[in-house]
């Protein structure tokens, strides 16, 4: 069986200089990872036996907390198997836990750095909370995108400065949601959300690929190994084969990438939260 590089999202901070990354890899494997992007230094948060689904999943505004649905599998222990919690980036160790013993649903979204938004449509069940973290019961994500991946995932792109320009149907087993932003000189970063039944090799159901577009030059850019990207102070941010790169962009496109970090060889490790 062919051996895949580490799988990457990355979550930002929206009035923080931080983001998270969540690190997936072999399948089983999962670590959050905190990102210092003003001088690009990592933290290691604490790793987990299962899966985290990555859009699912959201950071507070001041990047202090996360929030994200996770599966292990285990339906006969006091969770069910999977569970909904709130953390102190980077770390997994919940202060808000809530079991669900499915994988409908689940995950969500802050509305606030001390407020959240549940993806509930039924099922959760309070187990641990916290005085300090209040969920949001008046809000509704725009779209009605549904309650898995894309219920949360897009309503957080939206959010975030994404526009969605298209909706692309291929039949009962794949459609593609494309979303675009614009980054410097006239220049479109898209990406298109496939959800997909029978994903190529190394894909989940839900996964992206990206592009850049200048429509003025009539020049496209075809970048189908980029998992994660992003506009970024005049740069273009992209995971790829296991490493997150960052590129200027010019009038002529993108130049002087650099690799910021590679995440390939990580390990498993058994951390404790410090708190």
């Amino acid at each position: 069986m062919a051996a895949f590089p580490p799988r990457l999202h990355v979550l930002f901070a929206r009035d923080s200089d931080v983001a998270v990354v969540l690190r997936r890899g072999p399948s089983k494997s999962v670590c959050a990872i905190l990102w210092h992007r003003k001088g690009d230094s990592f933290e290691l948060g604490q790793w987990m036996r299962g899966r985290i689904y990555e859009r699912r999943a959201d950071l507070s505004p001041d990047g202090r907390h996360l929030i994200y649905f996770a599966m292990n599998g285990r339906w006969s222990s006091a969770t069910g198997g999977s569970w909904t919690a709130i953390s102190r980036a980077p770390f997994l160790h919940a202060v808000v836990l809530l079991g669900k013993g499915d994988c409908w649903h689940g995950g969500g979204l802050f509305t606030g750095n001390r407020t959240y938004w549940l993806n509930d449509g039924y099922g959760h069940r309070a187990m641990q909370e916290s005085t300090s973290l209040v969920r949001d019961t008046s809000f509704v994500p725009p779209g009605g995108f549904g309650g898995e991946c894309p219920g949360v995932y897009y309503p957080r792109l939206l959010r975030d400065g994404w526009r969605l320009v298209d909706r692309i149907d291929n039949g009962r087993s794949e459609s593609i949601t494309v979303f675009e932003k614009q980054a410097s000189f006239g220049w479109v970063l898209r990406k298109l959300a496939h959800e997909q039944v029978g994903a190529p090799p190394g894909k989940g159901c839900y996964w992206d690929e990206h592009e850049l577009e200048h429509t003025a030059k009539q020049t496209r850019r075809s970048l189908p190994d980029w998992e994660w990207a992003e506009v970024d102070k005049g740069a273009v941010l992209w995971a790829e084969h296991g490493q997150l790169w960052r590129a200027r962009m010019v009038k002529a496109g993108l130049v002087d990438a650099t690799a910021i970090h590679d995440f390939t060889d990580m390990k498993f490790e058994a951390i404790a939260a410090p708190y």
